[in-house]
């Protein structure tokens, strides 16, 4: 074993080591698409007295955190996100209604003296409201906020038979002021409105006590024997208690966003997913096992140590597993196979253009020259993946984690140890002797037939682009004609999904709604005989009416799902869901341009522009909703298609610097035909993953996988018989020269000497 090998092989040791040790003694951290529970973004808005901005929004957040506290919500998670906005996700809650009661009150509580009949504010800074029982009261300017007070807690006096009371404790200073306005309060005679103290919780009166007769005037009353009476229930004696003592927010709130998942469609997506993962796994274990013989069984072990690194990566960096994320998880299984494909079909390249060379010396010459299509089409998904984290919210910035994470790990598995495991077993000769066995001294049928049948692809370039043409009109004809089925992410409203105990049609759903008064919502089927409803605005308030609607019909209704978007946001993931698609294209474009040449950075960027055209248009024609699921999807096709144009490209521009003579058109056909069978070999490996998703996810992930299986179809096709036409005509017009010719070994120092892996075998 040689020194590198046995580096590989003690560093892949150590990194799988560690990355059992942390499987099995850290658990992840699902989100609530998982384990159930409600997510909502806040809205900070600009008050009269306070503006939004960054210092407001985390005092705001503070606020919050102790009302939910408050609350007993387990493990709570509260974030600031931008300038103002805060995410609360609340696992286990299911009805957000009294949450979001709660949480996004601004509990704006003061204290004022009730001034007589006609009596003038004299600094014109008092209010008029009713009182309890309706009574206009004449209010002076707030003596004291609630900012002052120290604690409230509610209680039953069955004593004096005042009911459910909150008691109030003040902190030192506003205790001399609330000492202050209850003494003068009592200065006036028994029975007179000025004797009365208002208290007023956003801009209504919620009490108006009378100072005790026993008080007398100027003495007032100390604060830690303050009561709040007026025939309060328990609930809301508690909840009253509650928003004082969490205290008042800097500056109000309003909900733009609400997710609200159930925690059975949670675990049935994780045990959906997870079947998924196992046979998808199997299925490309067992593809590559029979395409590649040993090498592939290998690179199937190496496959299974990629699940157990990029896991316990996704476990120890503390990363939120979400749906979306969990299918990226599986997607990179899939993708994590087209490095090991790549190395093994240059190997299989190198043994049979070199007559006599040794299996190590074949799968050491694969590995070095797969090296810039691995790094370069795993750079192009890392961008994509970068963009989903940057420019996505919610669950897409935890598919674009996943993602990246997977690619990493992948290269790793692929690198480190599948390049161990296969160097060590290429040291046996009955392993390098065996053709039958290594699966690298066997060209394969894709090859076989190629070399057989010799196909000239790129005789024609303009063909391919005519039928790509046609694709693309097919797909914007459906756009124009059928329209683009936006999701509430991107338009504002709200979605709710019910399960009912007793089945409903969807015409008995909308007959029952419309009579509710909500004529206006669209009710669809939900899978599973669940009813989806999707309206414009609607509160937490209707969206209870609209379920017991519902369950007149349905009996026993259970909400699945709710997601709700404010119009101001869904108009911003529209506008950001565009520029991740310009900034996508633009990086790649970039990218490309520096790697390679202009052409061929600008014959990918079509390929990838003519990919989601048609994705979209296919989800068009199929009346499926693109929203921020399709949007993850949409970005990964991205990556993958570039990828899969890179692949090609980087041998175009290999073949080209070793024949600058030969005409482009006729090298590009020999690097298209070398790179078909990798090409092959890696599509099949991610479809088995995706049909897998697409068949066992469950609704959940049915649109996802799907995306996913006609990107990476038409992917695969553009990458060659798009990207490769356009950049034979580009070049026609180009005046930059041919590639750096390759430098060939000079005599007596490469030439005839002896390969230390050949067994003696010249080359």
């Amino acid at each position: 074993m040689t020194r590198a090998t046995t580096v590989r092989a003690v560093l892949a040791a150590a990194v799988l080591l560690v990355s059992v040790l942390i499987t099995l003694t850290m658990s992840p951290r699902l989100g609530l698409d998982l384990q159930g529970g409600t997510r909502m973004v806040l809205q900070a808005e600009d008050s009269d007295t306070a503006k939004a901005d960054r210092e407001s929004t985390d005092r705001t957040l503070e606020v919050l955190r102790r009302r939910i506290d408050s609350l007993g919500v387990t493990e709570p998670v509260l974030t600031r996100s931008g300038e103002d906005r805060i995410i609360v996700e609340l696992p286990d809650v299911q009805d957000p209604r009294k949450a979001a009661e709660v949480i996004g009150k601004t509990a704006q509580l003061t204290f004022h003296a009730v001034q007589g009949p006609g009596e003038a504010d004299k600094d014109g800074m008092g209010l008029t409201l009713p009182d309890e029982q309706g009574r206009q009261l004449a209010l002076g300017p707030a003596a004291l906020s609630g900012a002052g007070v120290k604690e409230a807690s509610a209680s039953f006096d069955a004593q004096q038979g005042a009911g459910w009371t909150v008691s109030l404790g003040f902190h030192k200073d506003a205790g001399r002021d609330w000492t202050r306005l209850t003494g003068e309060a009592a200065c006036h005679p028994v029975q007179d409105e000025r004797r009365r103290v208002a208290i007023v919780l956003d801009k209504k009166v919620i009490s108006s006590p009378q100072v005790s007769p026993t008080v007398s005037c100027g003495a007032g009353l100390p604060s830690g024997s303050t009561q709040i009476t007026g025939s309060f229930s328990a609930d809301e004696a508690r909840e009253l208690a509650l928003l004082i003592e969490g205290g008042a927010l800097p500056v109000p709130v309003g909900i733009v966003e609400q997710r609200t998942v159930g925690p059975t469609l949670g675990a049935a997506a994780i045990d959906a997913s997870a079947r998924a993962a196992l046979i998808g796994a199997a299925a490309t274990a067992l593809f590559i096992t029979v395409v590649y013989r040993l090498f592939g069984a290998l690179a199937a072990v190496a496959l299974g140590a990629y699940g157990v690194i990029s896991y316990a990566a996704l476990v120890g960096l503390g990363v939120t597993l979400t749906l979306p994320g969990l299918a990226g998880f599986v997607l990179a299984i899939g993708m994590a196979v087209d490095a090991n494909v790549l190395v093994f079909e240059r190997a299989r390249e190198e043994y049979a253009g070199c007559p006599g060379k040794s299996l190590r010396s074949s799968l050491t010459a694969g590995f070095k020259g797969a090296w810039t299509a691995v790094a370069d089409s795993n750079v192009t998904t890392l961008i994509a993946a970068g963009l989903l984290f940057l420019l996505g919210s919610g669950p897409v910035k935890g598919f674009g984690v996943t993602l990246a994470i997977g690619v990493l790990a992948s290269m790793f598995s692929a690198l480190v140890i599948a390049r161990a495991l296969t160097e060590t077993a290429a040291r046996s000769r009955f392993v390098a002797d065996y053709r039958g066995v290594n699966g690298i001294a066997i060209p394969g049928r894709v090859r076989t037939w190629l070399t057989r049948r010799d196909p000239q692809p790129m005789r024609h370039p303009r063909r391919w682009l005519t039928v790509s043409a046609l694709l693309i009109a097919v797909a914007v004809a459906g756009i124009v004609v059928r329209g683009v089925n936006l999701g509430v992410e991107f338009t504002g409203g709200r979605l709710v999904e019910y399960s009912t105990s007793r089945p409903v049609d969807v015409e008995t759903a909308r007959t029952a709604l419309a009579g509710a008064g909500f004529g206006d919502a669209e009710v669809t089927t939900a899978g599973a005989g669940d009813i989806s409803v999707r309206t414009g605005e609607l509160g937490n308030d209707d969206e209870h009416a609209l379920r017991a609607a519902l369950a007149a019909e349905g009996g026993e209704t259970t909400k699945v799902r709710d997601e709700l978007i404010g119009p101001s946001l869904g108009d911003e993931l529209r506008r950001n869901a565009l520029i991740a698609l310009a900034i996508a294209v633009l990086v790649q474009l970039g990218y490309l341009a520096i790697r390679f040449r202009w052409t061929f950075a600008v014959a990918s960027v079509g390929a990838l522009v003519h990919d989601v055209i048609i994705l979209i248009g296919a989800f068009a024609w199929l009346g499926r909703t693109v929203d921020g699921i399709f949007l993850a999807a949409l970005l990964t096709v991205i990556g993958y298609s570039v990828n899969d144009s890179v692949v090609v490209f980087d041998r175009v521009r290999e073949l080209w610097a070793k024949a600058r003579r030969k005409p482009l058109a006729e090298v590009a056909n020999r690097a298209v035909l070398q790179t078909v069978p990798r090409t092959v070999n890696t599509g099949m490996g991610a479809l088995f993953i995706l049909t897998a998703l697409a068949a066992l996810g469950g609704d959940s992930l049915e649109d996802f996988a799907l995306a996913l299986l006609i990107g990476i179809v038409v992917g695969t096709y553009s990458s060659v018989m798009t990207a490769v036409p356009a950049a034979l005509l580009l070049e026609r017009t180009s005046k930059v020269p041919p590639p750096a010719r390759t430098r060939a070994p000079r005599a007596g120092r490469g030439a005839g000497r002896r390969d230390p892996h050949d067994n003696g075998a010249r080359v």
